[in-house]
């Protein structure tokens, strides 16, 4: 996929519509899919709702999507000109229920793709299309009314212990976000600890921030021979672009600097974790990364589209290591634009990350709010949304 596509395709087709995503999880803390959520962006505005579809299709990642729209005439066009790749598409119960969309649910169904139902009828479904489900979304609150025989998702779950909940009470699959809100507890006592696991990279973020020289660095990377690995698997990645294989760790030093070097190491840290639960943290921590960084291309500092991915990456890293970012700065190198965003909410990228968190709550009078503050055009947004999605699949 180009870059100059997708942007493209968002200023032409995507300025009407306010995109949100969020992971859908199972019991084991894996990522089953991104609920791709679809609205109007304004009430009175058009929408080329025959044109939307096709353009996120050819950036949309292929495999793993729900497609949620909000707009009954764009799921009207999604039933009768589906995409040509299997998909997952929420249907909420009204449409379900209404006699003259049954046969082209039947057809969706038929051609491979997987119907989730939104909400609960107000009547039961006739038998053809009620066994065209296999999936209901509901809020918590419902899922005692659920029909026999429909596994349930629970949507809108924000929190740890919400989404442990939905588990207790049946659930399959749930909706939402672990995080809800800064982590703010403090260990039990003053000093800070950093797990075993992540604290080689912390130890080379910290030489890399002093300018150790590259000996240094390189021993540090050999106490843990799987970190090196996954650095360079990541640079090696399609998402990063180099023009040729990077080959050792030396090499990618002479290659990227050791500015450019300190955004890996902050993807190393926020993807090392060994802790399960920690996956849809990790989920959520590479797209904030990915999608700042693309709403900075129009920076012209260089140093300020690195930190931009390193805020993003580093503003759920009070969940993964449960402490709050007053203390992970006493052992973890933060820019200081970057320490302003998560620790003081000020400085230049606040902004851009409250946009990211509007996203990821699929807040429409947010999302607009935001964009209007930082004069960026929906179709620009937009564009860099599916952009870092599709890099963050190119990673994973």
């Amino acid at each position: 996929m180009s870059d100059n596509v997708p942007a493209a395709l968002g200023q032409a087709i995507l300025g009407s519509v306010a995109l949100g995503y969020a992971p859908v999880i199972d019991r084991q803390r894996n990522i089953l899919a991104t609920r791709l959520t679809l609205a109007p962006l304004r009430a009175e505005a058009g929408l080329d709702h025959a044109a939307t579809l096709p353009a996120l299709s050819a950036v949309w990642p292929k495999g793993g999507e729900l497609l949620s729209p909000k707009s009954e005439a764009l799921l009207a066009e999604l039933l009768t000109h589906p995409p040509a790749e299997p998909v997952q598409i929420e249907v909420p119960a009204f449409v379900a229920a209404d006699e003259a969309r049954a046969d082209a649910l039947l057809a969706l169904k038929a051609a491979g793709h997987t119907l989730v139902l939104a909400g609960l009828p107000n009547a039961p479904l006739a038998p053809a299309v009620a066994s065209a489900f296999k999936h209901v979304t509901l809020d918590p609150s419902q899922a005692a009314a659920a029909p026999a025989g429909v596994q349930v998702m629970h949507t809108g779950v924000q929190g740890t212990d919400a989404i442990e909940a939905s588990f207790q009470a049946g659930a399959v699959a749930v909706i939402g976000w672990p995080m809800d809100g800064a982590y703010s507890a403090a260990p039990a006592s003053g000093k800070t600890e950093i797990a075993a696991d992540l604290q080689v990279i912390v130890e080379l973020m910290s030489r890399v921030d002093q300018g150790d020289d590259i000996e240094r660095l390189e021993q540090t990377l050999k106490r843990d021979p799987s970190l090196a690995f996954k650095l360079l698997r990541y640079l090696n990645s399609a998402a990063f672009g180099l023009p040729v294989e990077v080959t050792s760790f030396r090499h990618a030093i002479m290659l990227l600097g050791y500015a450019r070097l300190k955004r890996w190491l902050a993807l190393l840290l926020t993807t090392a974790s060994k802790d399960h639960n920690m996956r849809p943290i990790m989920f959520g921590a590479l797209r904030r990364g990915l999608l700042l960084e693309e709403l900075a291309q129009s920076f012209e500092e260089r140093e300020m589209r690195d930190e931009m991915f390193i805020c993003g990456l580093f503003s759920l890293l009070d969940h993964m290591l449960k402490q709050p970012f007053e203390k992970l700065l006493q052992s973890i190198p933060m820019p200081e634009r970057v320490r302003q965003a998560l620790v003081d909410e000020t400085g230049p990228y606040q902004p851009y990350l409250e946009l990211v968190r509007a996203i990821e709550a699929g807040s429409l009078f947010d999302i607009r709010e935001r964009c209007d503050s930082l004069m960026l055009a929906a179709g620009e947004l937009n564009a860099a949304i599916l952009r870092a999605l599709y890099k963050a699949s190119q990673i994973e």
